[in-house]
């Protein structure tokens, strides 16, 4: 590899999908990076490579960077995300068993479901979570608010043991992000309920971040980066390259499985159970359509809304989420900028077009599932 040598550390998901689009079809090498993707079995492991230098930048579940950056859990860091990198992409399931006292609840409907879960006697239900500052459990914990009866039990569990915690019964339900969903399907062990996406539209999933003083002393390389990394999301979302997109995810040194379970997600057709049809979600993970990847400063403050910070913290927050930097590294190459204004979380109903600097950018719906609307907004 020629270039400059940038180790990037990510979690084998389907959402990594930018970063090894990047290496792979020579976006990073076209602008001047070596890029070495660095495989980590969970996100604490990640995150600690991270914060003590091991990696120069890494894949994070988008609460990690305001969590690290706030000092809660673990090593406490600065970190800055320089952009999102997946939009949505996550699944709720459950155990055979759970599904059986359920019933016929129709898929994506967060509400029955909650309703159904809220009737349930005995026993809390073990909810099988990635990382305890992930976009999984902070959309848990928003779904059953308004069920305060409800019991749940978080149960931490790395991505790609979900399905064997379900099968050992450690778990009656999970949160976790593609193709580790499909995989408890395909062995016949869970029923998918619905989507992140049924709970909140447009969730930012996985962000692309970096410590604040190495994105300080190496403005440059986060430049190249950040591009690779953008025409990568570009060209995820171009429907015709989805089966060459699939195909590459499959590889043994990224998720090292069957094309037929990395497929669901990326095609937004998700099998519910096993032998089951399958079901089209729309917009189920995007990486850049409806300006997927820009860093809004609103989503930061809604996340340390969620973990419980206060005004001072949230201002810290929203500083995380480096929008001055998207704007800068990534005018040049064509990016479609939103206009300075603010962007109201869960105010979007409906396809939305907006002021930006090329004029076609359309936000998707946003809306949570409750109807209520919150005023996270703060320039972008």
């Amino acid at each position: 590899m020629s270039g400059t040598l940038l180790n990037c550390g990510y979690v084998p998901l389907v959402d990594c999908a930018p970063l090894v689009i990047a290496k792979e079809l020579g976006f990073a090498a076209q602008n001047g990076l070596a890029l070495n993707l660095v495989k980590q079995p969970s996100w604490s492991a990640l995150r600690d490579m991270l914060a003590l230098g091991h990696l120069d930048a890494a894949q994070m579940l988008s609460p990690m960077p305001v969590a690290m950056s706030l000092g809660y859990g673990g090593l406490a860091a600065r970190v800055d995300t320089l952009m999102v990198i997946s939009v949505n992409g996550t699944v709720f399931g459950v155990s055979n068993a759970l599904a059986e006292e359920l019933g016929d609840v129709r898929f994506g409907d967060a509400r029955a479901l909650l309703a159904c879960l809220a009737q349930r006697r005995g026993a809390p239900i073990r909810v099988g979570v990635p990382f305890h500052y992930s976009m999984h459990r902070l959309l848990l914990s928003y779904w059953i608010s308004v069920a305060p009866d409800l019991a749940i039990e978080e149960v931490t569990v790395p991505p790609s043991r979900m399905a064997d915690a379900v099968a050992d019964g450690l778990v009656d339900a999970f949160w976790v992000g593609e193709p580790w969903g499909s995989v408890a399907v395909h062995k016949s062990v869970a029923h998918l309920k619905m989507t992140g996406r049924d709970v909140w539209q447009f969730a930012p999933e996985k962000v692309l971040a970096a410590r604040h003083d190495w994105v300080r002393d190496n403005d440059e390389t986060v430049g190249q980066l950040m591009r690779a990394v953008l025409l990568a999301a570009q060209w995820l979302d171009t429907p015709k390259n989805k089966p060459l997109a699939v195909e590459i995810l499959a590889r043994s040194e990224h998720l090292s499985m069957s094309s037929d379970l990395i497929d669901p997600a990326v095609s937004s057709h998700l099998v519910p159970y096993a032998k089951a049809p399958p079901i089209k979600v729309d917009r189920f993970v995007q990486f850049h359509r409806h300006a997927s990847s820009f860093p809004w400063r609103s989503q930061a403050a809604w996340i340390a809304h969620q973990l419980g910070a206060g005004d001072a913290e949230s201002a810290s927050a929203k500083a995380c989420f480096r929008s001055d930097l998207y704007r800068r590294h990534l005018s040049d190459i064509g990016a479609d900028l939103p206009g300075a204004s603010e962007k109201v979380e869960g105010a979007l109903q409906y396809e939305t077009a907006v002021a930006s600097s090329r004029g076609h950018m359309i936000l998707a719906p946003d809306a949570f599932f409750d109807g209520r609307t919150f005023d996270f907004g703060g320039l972008s």
